[in-house]
């Protein structure tokens, strides 16, 4: 059950650049992510210290968190070094948190006092690594997307004390996070520095040790998209208190429809359960309607909230389908007739499902005009059928609408105007913070009432992050001000308020300054790709030695195929092999007791 005491929960955003972190904020985010220069999971996604810096700027007068990705393992002392030196100048900024994989990080030696967060990379599974991340001073961990309602709620009895950050939308790797070796193996690549190069989005044969193909080309590795927003609820009352947006390589439009869409969501279960509010302050306004579907998507499952399904893998295509639309209803000789509510625009990118069962093709034709239902294509698509569904993968009225300012995010703030002995003293009050000045002047009575006069002056915050939620006057009697004067007063304590904030010392950490002795972080690079040398690969050589998975996977194929041996006895025996488009074969382990597989290296 769930305390009754407030918790303040997360809604954590990603930022692939500085735009996407200011469109993060503005729609609701409590905390964004984002990658600096170097040694982030999405290398691609790099950014300068200024960039950041300015970030954390626009970040922290509403309270939301700034939180870097350092979530890469370091090759050799250069890369730690260089590390070290990073966190400094990331502290000094006034970051609020590293989230770091290589766990040599926290041992450096003149490491800055910043709060650590522990990846999903390193495999986040158990109470007992929790509790052991935690006694080493990570003040949140973040858990493997694996995990189910059950589990992260045992987790939470366990060790209540680590606040517990779970995916809720986005991407979803096939592999433990931490535990892929399968792109540095095949392409060079390592998802472990940041350089995936999506083995599981590829599209391969499952073939039987003899080498009987059971399935052709299908993308038999590559998950749905992540969707749960039908289990926020469930979760806070697991014990997740930071609820991660997947996405630091989309745009800014991505980001601001998704994080509207949970941002309203949540709002939703704070009103009803009041022993929940967000961890950062402000009322957004919004200028659109958010729609998950409508951004990039995959198709969407819960993946393993409640329980195992043969639903997480789309076989057919890794590319997004998008919003489901209608059905056609009509094939005219030059346009198409769909059934369905859905309006339509000139641009717009549709897609379906063609092909035998087995043989499923994702076909995409691009509307050139659209006459409401009556949709003319550049060219019409070859195979579609009446009753075929139509999806929508590039919405250009949702395009257009997310490409202009779709957001305001404003702060409460409070006046009290009184009088003293020497004139009149103009405070305002801005949750925490609070400004006030005393201004001498002489006092002279008005010929009728000026509360309406001082409000409306007061109200003209301009184009500020405050929004004048109450004015309070206390006066003895209808004391004159110009309007003019009273202005000038607003612009200078409003100033102060907003100065506030720079006088704020980075975050401190609640655990520092301690030596732990943790095996296996002393070696200079733990990825494990690098023994996967040529000979070992050909199979070459003499006492072999056992070789790590290249995945290891929760998802099961067999049971995606309805191939499970514990649920289906006319399911087929015997090992299975993924053979890839280059002809390389991969051995599929199946570990039933525990659920599992396991992608390996045929040798």
């Amino acid at each position: 059950m769930p305390s009754s005491k407030n918790i303040p929960i997360e809604l954590l955003a990603p930022a692939r650049d500085k735009e996407c972190a200011f469109a993060a904020i503005d729609h609701g985010a409590d905390a964004v992510y984002i990658g600096a220069a170097r040694f982030g999971a999405r290398a691609s996604a790099g950014n300068t210290d200024e960039d950041i810096a300015q970030v954390v700027s626009y970040a922290h007068p509403f309270g939301v968190k700034v939180y870097v990705t350092l979530n890469t393992l370091l090759e050799g002392e250069e890369e730690l070094r260089e590390a070290r030196d990073l966190a400094w100048r990331m502290y000094r900024i006034g970051v609020d948190a590293l989230i770091v994989q290589d766990e040599r990080i926290r041992l450096l030696p003149d490491m800055p006092p910043i709060s650590l967060h522990a990846s999903t990379q390193m495999d986040n599974r158990t109470a007992e690594k929790v509790q052991r991340l935690h006694s080493e001073g990570y003040e949140q961990v973040v858990l493997a997307r694996e995990l189910t309602i059950e589990e992260i709620a045992d987790i939470h009895r366990q060790v209540p004390q680590v606040p517990l950050e779970v995916f809720i939308h986005g991407a979803i790797c096939v592999s433990y996070n931490g535990r892929c070796y399968a792109s540095e193996v095949c392409y060079g690549r390592s998802a472990n520095r940041g350089e995936c190069a999506q083995f599981c989005r590829m599209p391969y044969d499952l073939e039987t040790q003899d080498g009987e193909k059971l399935v052709s080309g299908r993308y038999l590795l590559s998950m749905r998209d992540m969707n749960r927003t039908a289990q926020l609820e469930a979760l806070l009352d697991a014990g997740a208190r930071s609820l991660k947006i997947e996405g630091r390589l989309k745009d800014a439009a991505y980001v601001k429809n998704v994080t509207a869409w949970y941002r309203q969501k949540l709002d939703a279960i704070f009103k009803r359960r009041k022993e929940y509010y967000p961890s950062s302050q402000g009322r957004v306004e919004l200028s659109f309607t958010p729609n998950p579907e409508r951004s990039f998507n995959r198709g969407f499952t819960d993946y393993f909230m409640h329980e195992r399904t043969a639903d997480l893998c789309n076989t057919i295509t890794p590319k997004s389908m998008g919003e489901r639309v209608g059905f056609v209803k009509e094939i005219r000789r030059d346009h198409i007739v769909v059934a369905g509510t859905a309006s339509f625009a000139n641009g717009d990118g549709l897609c379906y499902v063609s092909g035998a069962k087995g043989q499923e093709q994702l076909v995409g034709f691009r509307i050139n005009r659209a006459e409401g239902n009556h949709l003319y294509p550049h060219r019409m698509p070859q195979g579609l059928k009446d009753g075929t569904v139509i999806y929508r993968n590039q919405d250009q009225a949702m395009e257009a609408v997310l490409s202009g300012k779709t957001s305001r995010r404003v702060l409460p703030l409070e006046w009290t105007l009184e009088e003293t002995p020497q004139g009149f003293r103009l405070t305002a009050k801005q949750g925490s913070r609070c400004a006030s000045k005393e201004y001498e002047c002489e006092q002279q009575l008005a010929r009728t009432d000026q509360t309406a006069s001082i409000t409306d002056v007061l109200s003209k915050v301009g184009d500020t992050i405050y929004e004048v939620t109450n004015t309070e006057i206390s006066f003895s009697q209808p004391w004159f001000i110009p309007r003019s004067r009273l202005a000038e007063w607003r612009r200078e304590v409003l100033a102060e308020v907003e100065g506030k904030e720079q006088e704020q010392t980075p975050p401190q950490p609640s655990h520092k300054g301690r030596e732990y002795d943790v095996p296996g972080i002393s070696s200079p690079r733990r990825a494990v790709g690098s023994i996967y040398s040529p000979p070992l690969w050909r199979g070459e050589g003499e006492g072999l030695p056992a070789l790590p998975p290249l995945m290891t996977c929760r998802y099961c194929i067999r049971y995606q195929l309805g191939q499970c041996l514990k649920r289906n006895p006319q399911a087929v025996r015997g090992p299975l092999y993924l053979r890839g488009a280059d002809g390389r074969r991969f051995l599929l382990r199946f570990d039933c007791k525990a659920c599992q597989m396991t992608v390996e290296v045929e040798r």
